[in-house]
């Protein structure tokens, strides 16, 4: 069994599939980034972490900072070379050390074809087989049906509403709590 605070990233990393690979970020993909994050639709159903605007000097202080870290949780989603989402897993400590929660967006322009689906089986799966966790869960808005379906289609499942239990843009919002265990 791998060290309960094994890294999530050394040296880089590369999940194919056939819509996506989610990979290490690298210092080129902050304009893309900004493109497809700068978007209030997006930052809507986002932690208020993520910026708006999302520029490319934002995009590129993220990725420095990611690419410094020695455990850096955070990948970016590609499609055809370019980044266009991200996606992270943030470990749980002490008695949660073997959960993680995944987070992740993508850019509009590829809502709806199955690619968020695809990054986060394959983020589930390297947190299963090389992050030996146990559980990765996920708490999206309860009206971002996108995110459930998304979810969903990737073999997690609904373990309950969190009644009010987020503020973004001045509205208490209810979320879902989703999970997977391997």
């Amino acid at each position: 069994m791998a060290s309960p605070r094994a890294p999530l990233y050394v040296g880089g990393m590369e999940l194919r599939g056939t819509k996506c690979t989610v990979r290490t970020y690298r210092p080129g993909d902050a304009r893309s980034l900004a493109h497809h994050g700068n978007n209030r639709k997006i930052w809507l159903n986002l932690r208020d972490r993520f910026p708006q605007p999302f520029t490319e000097e934002g995009g590129a202080s993220y990725i420095a900072h990611v690419l410094a870290a020695a455990d850096a949780p955070s990948f970016a989603i590609d499609v055809g070379g370019d980044a266009v989402g991200g996606i992270s897993l943030h470990r749980g400590t002490d008695i949660e050390r073997l959960s993680a929660e995944v987070g992740y967006w993508l850019g509009e322009d590829y809502w709806g074809r199955g690619i968020m689906t695809e990054a986060i089986r394959l983020v589930t799966r390297h947190a299963f087989t090389t992050l030996d966790l146990v559980r990765v869960f996920a708490v999206p808005f309860a009206h971002n049906a996108g995110s459930c379906g998304a979810l969903e289609n990737a073999g997690y499942v609904r373990e309950g509403l969190m009644r009010q239990s987020a503020v973004k843009d001045g509205r208490m919002i209810d979320q879902y709590l989703y999970a997977i265990v391997r």
